[in-house]
């Protein structure tokens, strides 16, 4: 029997899925990829992907202000996120996409710092999970997780550390997320970090059109090639497909609290 997958993170507010929506879910449907969970990048796209998420049934929200789009946010945008999860429906499942990146020029990082923090309030208030960035940032951003002590968890997205940075985020709770990257045989210490770490604590994701899998360099990525990341993760672990594609789906629908 084919298993069924959530990409956790899509970015399907962006081209090439823009005006064409109905195809690329019908294309993922056809992969396996059945549910899709899309954040925000920055206040101007909320309604945008609420809307994505009312129009489509295998689309969820998360409402987030990225760490990528620092010089655009201000006290506007956190307003607008906290009005909008003040009035949200059970398609907003997360806070995200946030947290902190160093790897980017002018990083206003006091900022950032500033700003995530906000959004670990309103994730405390709302009893939400966080879809988390981090670039450069593993152990500044463990070290925040550790005093922010949220109810709700959530995840580490496309997760490139070390297995000792992976795993202090595992004992705060996070999952961490597996993407295209380990399609890639030269990278050595990912593809080692996700056959190590445990499988309760792993979620797929694409983050397409973003994080190209070997093979498609150079092209938008797409959900359905979750499925892809789904295959290079069933070679890197000793589990059998079965258990791996079971322990996914039942990790992903524990952090978003997503009904079977």
């Amino acid at each position: 029997m084919k298993p069924d997958f959530i990409d956790t993170h899509c970015h399907f507010d962006f081209p090439p899925f823009t005006g064409n929506e109905t195809h690329s879910l019908q294309l993922a449907g056809e992969a396996g990829v059945n549910q899709l969970i899309v954040p925000a990048v920055e206040a101007d796209r909320f309604e945008r992907i609420l809307m994505l998420a009312k129009d489509h049934p295998q689309v969820f929200a998360a409402l987030g202000l990225h760490p990528i789009c620092i010089e655009r946010h201000n006290e506007a945008s956190l307003a607008s996120l906290t009005e909008h999860l003040a009035t949200r429906d059970n398609k907003l499942v997360a806070i995200g996409e946030t947290g902190l990146d160093l790897y980017m020029e002018n990083p206003d990082f006091e900022k950032q710092q500033w700003l995530l923090k906000e959004q670990f309030k309103l994730a405390k208030l709302h009893d939400l999970p966080l879809i988390l960035h981090s670039r450069r940032t593993h152990d500044p951003l463990s070290a925040m997780l550790r005093k922010a002590d949220l109810p709700a968890t959530g995840v580490v997205h496309g997760f490139a550390g070390s297995l000792s940075q992976a795993q202090a985020f595992v004992r705060l709770g996070f999952a961490i997320g597996v993407g295209g990257t380990i399609t890639y045989e030269r990278a050595h210490k990912t593809r080692q970090v996700m056959a190590q770490l445990p499988l309760s604590c792993l979620l797929l994701e694409t983050d397409a059109p973003d994080m190209p899998l070997q093979g498609f360099q150079g092209q938008p990525n797409r959900p359905e090639r979750a499925a892809q990341v789904f295959k290079a993760l069933c070679e890197l672990r000793a589990e059998s497909t079965e258990k791996i594609a079971d322990a996914l789906m039942k990790n992903t629908r524990r952090v978003f609290n997503l009904l079977a």
